[in-house]
């Protein structure tokens, strides 16, 4: 697994592709017209319309060069089948001596949601689940002090 990688879901990467698209067409087209009215109002030092739609267009610049550079580090992930955990893995783990189980899928830090049960590789329990199998414990810190885990089940 390499470091500076992003892996995204096919689902993902579409509809990242998707965003990119509409953003420099449809956004783009969209805030030149903005300026172009806000332009045609005056002085554009005291013109909020102005100020507002320059904000908008850094906006979507930026979110631009951000998409294009997780796409273009993009790793597509597959069919998790094996019996480590790793990116794409769904596992079950077991927090310390409880003996509830909980259930999460280790994804790239842009499809991570925590409520969703999606936790990122790059995330402090990610990076610790990382490598492990069926029966292994391991721990990690948290602002709380140590905490431990035993991986129940990789799907």
């Amino acid at each position: 697994m390499q470091a500076n990688k992003e892996y995204l879901t096919k689902e993902k990467f579409d509809a990242l592709t998707t965003e990119l698209s509409e953003l420099k067409t449809v956004g783009r087209k969209a805030i030149a017209e903005n300026l172009e009215y806000a332009k045609s109002l005056g002085d554009l030092s005291e013109n909020a319309e102005y100020q507002e739609a320059r904000e908008s267009q850094a906006n979507i610049e930026e979110r631009i060069i951000k998409i294009e550079a997780i796409l273009k580090e993009a790793v597509i992930m597959k069919a998790h089948h094996t019996d480590t955990v790793e990116v794409g893995s769904t596992v079950w783990v077991r927090k310390g001596k409880e003996s509830e189980k909980t259930k999460y899928q280790v994804v790239g830090s842009e499809e991570a949601d925590t409520r969703a049960g999606k936790i990122s590789n790059r995330s402090p329990l990610g990076v610790a689940m990382m490598g492990k199998k069926k029966g292994e414990s391991f721990a990690f810190a948290t602002p709380k002090g140590e905490v431990q885990y035993t991986v129940v089940e990789i799907e």
